[in-house]
């Protein structure tokens, strides 16, 4: 399948052709071109911002409930297209059907979840004030906000930006990862259809250059960015000084998952196997590192784990069967992870269950379990795919070590029958998102979602990302202004 070249930008409620040079996106699954277009040049950048400038007096200005109206519609045309959309991400990311299914119901989930945070954590606080009158606290939008797409959750996480965004009275400049343009377009669209005005959200297409231009133009107020560790310190370095801009970032991390005193091991493979490999090991929660105990215990555990994987099913999202896994994003991050792989073993690794790469054309991998015990001044760094790198402990103690052996800080979980181990482990860990016997990868938007070190800039989503749309504003009031009965202390009569 390839799709001619269309007008690949959305700019002031029209569709228009960049100014930029052309890229084109694959489907990952089998190499076909799925979109072509022109990317965003520096200009179309200006043009996109003036516009969202243009439109923020008047959104942020509309009722609440007028902007909570389109917002509710835009819900309700994911919902009606939802099969379309979700067939669109697996074009796009190369996601088994079934999981892109939920990725949209995530997204039109977004909008309630986003109307409460927004009362919750914002909205409007009425109190008595000393001496009279009244205490009220305001929130108010920041203005033009540029949001950051990835390519993992191409749908899901920049409306977890953009909804909220909008919701506080923001207008919002929208660049999508070049890898997955194609479900940005699609999701505009309907943002449209929901009544959206016209420079409201703005969308730039393009690769990196485009991305430049817009992190370095003045006219934005904020950029909220989900993905790569190294693009993220990339942006943090550029805002450095200018505290004028909000910055919110939602990194990866190198996930520890403990598994201790766990006497079911089928529960033990399943969630593992759910933390580690689903969508290819491409979520920013997914374990990277599985800690078990040294010895027949933690044999048994790996025995388990290994047994699950036979069970995986690798394959495009139009299989029959339906796969467990489909391809991770691109050729160029396969060949990243087989030579990860390789190093690891060179350094001193013991394979157990080696990922392979069925077809060296296209960007399939298999799930891999890697023992890495032996390995000395191992890498502390985000393997971005299906690799579970495996460490076996002899005590407890040392197992929360090695959990918090890392410059990063998003997730990390205990698999463990012994409640009294997990109040050490809750109150030891050092992560944003800490589970106990369920999944790393089954976060709620109903709760924070970020972490600590290097996993992100304490600007956690979610239901908190409210807080980084939208600046408090408090004040002390009264209807009528009033001379004390006294003088103040040292004032003459």
């Amino acid at each position: 399948m390839t799709q001619k070249s269309n007008p690949a930008l959305f700019i002031n409620g029209t569709w228009q052709t960049g100014k930029g040079k052309a890229f084109h996106a694959e489907n990952p699954a089998n190499g076909d071109i799925i979109w072509q277009g022109n990317s965003a040049s520096p200009d179309d950048v200006n043009t996109a911002i003036m516009a969202a400038r243009n439109a923020f007096p008047a959104w942020a200005k509309r009722d609440l409930n007028e902007r909570i109206e389109i917002l509710e519609r835009f819900a309700g045309l994911l919902n009606d297209h939802r099969d379309a959309l979700a067939r669109t991400i697996s074009l796009d990311a190369g996601k088994p059907h079934w999981e892109a299914l939920t990725e949209v119901g995530a997204m039109a989930g977004k909008i309630a979840i986003s109307i409460k945070a927004y009362h919750d954590r914002t909205g409007t606080r009425h109190g008595d004030a000393p001496g009279g009158g009244q205490a009220i606290l305001r929130h108010k939008p920041h203005g033009v906000v540029a949001v950051f797409g990835p390519y993992n959750f191409p749908g899901h996480l920049p409306n977890g930006h953009i909804v909220p965004a909008l919701l506080a009275g923001n207008c919002v400049v929208f660049k999508p990862s070049e890898l997955t343009p194609l479900v940005a377009g699609e999701t505009v669209r309907l943002w449209q259809r929901a009544g959206l005005p016209d420079g409201v959200l703005n969308l730039v297409q393009g690769e990196r250059e485009t991305g430049i231009a817009l992190a370095q133009h003045p006219g934005i107020d904020g950029l909220f960015f989900t993905g790569s560790v190294p693009t993220g310190r990339h942006l943090h370095h550029a805002f450095a000084g200018q505290m004028d801009k909000i910055l919110a970032l939602e990194l990866g991390g190198n996930n520890p998952l403990v598994v201790w005193d766990a006497a079911d091991l089928d529960a033990v493979a399943h969630h593992t196997v759910m933390s580690a490999f689903i969508t290819a090991g491409q979520r920013c929660t997914c374990a990277r590192r599985l800690i078990v105990p040294s010895g027949a215990r933690g044999d048994a555990m790996i025995a388990a784990i290994n047994d699950y994987c036979d069970r995986l099913i690798v394959g495009a999202p139009d299989d029959d069967p339906e796969p467990f896994m489909g391809p991770v994003i691109s050729n160029q991050a396969a060949d990243g992870l087989i030579a990860a792989q390789a190093k690891l073993v060179a350094d001193g690794a013991k394979i157990i269950r080696e990922m392979t790469r069925p077809d060296p054309a296209r960007p399939f991998l298999t799930p891999g379990l890697i023992d890495v015990t032996d390995v000395k001044d191992r890498a502390d760094e985000e393997l971005f795919g299906p690799i579970l790198q495996i460490i076996r402990v002899d005590h407890f103690d040392d197992a929360i070590r090695e959990a918090n052996n890392t410059r990063f800080g998003l997730a990390a979980g205990l698999l463990c029958d012994d409640a009294k181990l997990w109040q050490r482990f809750i109150h030891e860990s050092r992560a944003g998102i800490v589970n106990w016997n369920k999944q790393l990868t089954g976060a709620s938007s109903a709760a924070p979602f970020g972490g600590i070190g290097e996993s992100g800039n304490h600007r956690p989503s979610a239901y908190y990302a409210a807080d980084y749309c939208a600046w408090p504003v408090a004040t002390l009031q009264t209807d009528k202004l009033v001379a004390p009965d006294a003088a103040p202390k040292g004032v003459r009569p």
